[in-house]
């Protein structure tokens, strides 16, 4: 079977299909409650409806592998009471049903105190697996990262803002397609003796719907991360909604969006 990476409809995950099947989610960001309390909003740990979306994908689409694209945790510097709790039986709930590997993010120091057998942390530049790069993105990807032919990437939990007739705004959940601009000084630093890297980069959304985003056709972004504020090309890059909506290109949207905000 050739390599396919397929967004599932209507969730923030997707399959990658190769010599073996991989589930890949990102950002669950288990334990946000507890920052969110801090600021005064009492919500109640909402970890086990995570989980049970997480193994109806599982049982939906039967992988042999499941990928977590970093941030599985949310509180730093410290590990949560809620975390401490509540991170074990989740990631021994996965990885009852498949390996797990983990592209650790920034949110993720001390998660490795949490990790069974079945779970494989690996360094933040990411890794490879069955022919795709997978990096959170707070970091510089490891060079066989970027040479392989799909790099999947998180942590700016993209989002796609629209303006209705009274000016009213909203913003929804989107799947970001684009390159890398390799011409950029910081890239071109980072990789000068790696080869010309290419991949097709896949920027996935938050699996947890409390964490907010990025969105990708303000005029300025606030891009988060090297790999995202150097090398990845914006303005020709394709967002599509979790329902499979082409919104077509970023750069055409801003231009939209500018003009909607003047009239």
């Amino acid at each position: 079977m050739p390599l396919t990476v397929q967004p599932i409809p209507n969730e923030p995950a997707l399959v990658v299909h190769n010599t073996i099947d991989t589930l890949v989610i990102a950002d669950l960001h288990i334990g946000i409650e507890r920052e969110l309390y801090r600021r005064g909003i009492s919500i109640p740990s909402r970890t086990k409806k995570i989980l049970d979306r997480i193994l109806k994908l599982i049982s939906d689409h039967s992988p042999d592998r499941i990928v977590l694209v970093g941030d599985v945790k949310h509180n730093i510097p410290y590990i949560s009471w809620q975390e401490q709790r509540e991170l074990p039986a989740l990631l021994a709930a996965i990885s009852s049903h498949a390996p797990v590997d983990i592209a650790p993010g920034n949110h993720d120091g001390g998660i490795d105190k949490y990790t069974g057998e079945e779970v494989t942390l690996h360094a933040s530049g990411g890794f490879v697996l069955d022919g795709v790069g997978y990096v959170h993105g707070h970091a510089w990807a490891l060079p066989d990262v970027l040479n392989a032919k799909y790099m999947i990437m998180a942590h700016n939990h993209p989002h796609i803002r629209f303006i209705d007739d009274l000016g009213c705004q909203s913003s929804e959940s989107a799947w970001i397609r684009t390159t890398l601009r390799r011409n950029d000084p910081a890239f071109t630093n980072c990789y000068r003796n790696h080869g010309s890297a290419d991949p097709q980069v896949i920027l996935m959304p938050a699996f947890n719907d409390l964490c907010g985003g990025v969105p990708f056709n303000a005029l300025d972004p606030d891009l988060l991360g090297p790999i995202a504020v150097h090398a990845l090309e914006i303005d020709d890059a394709h967002a599509y909604l979790l329902d499979g909506t082409n919104l077509g290109r970023i750069g055409d949207m801003v231009q939209n969006h500018e003009s909607a905000q003047t009239v």
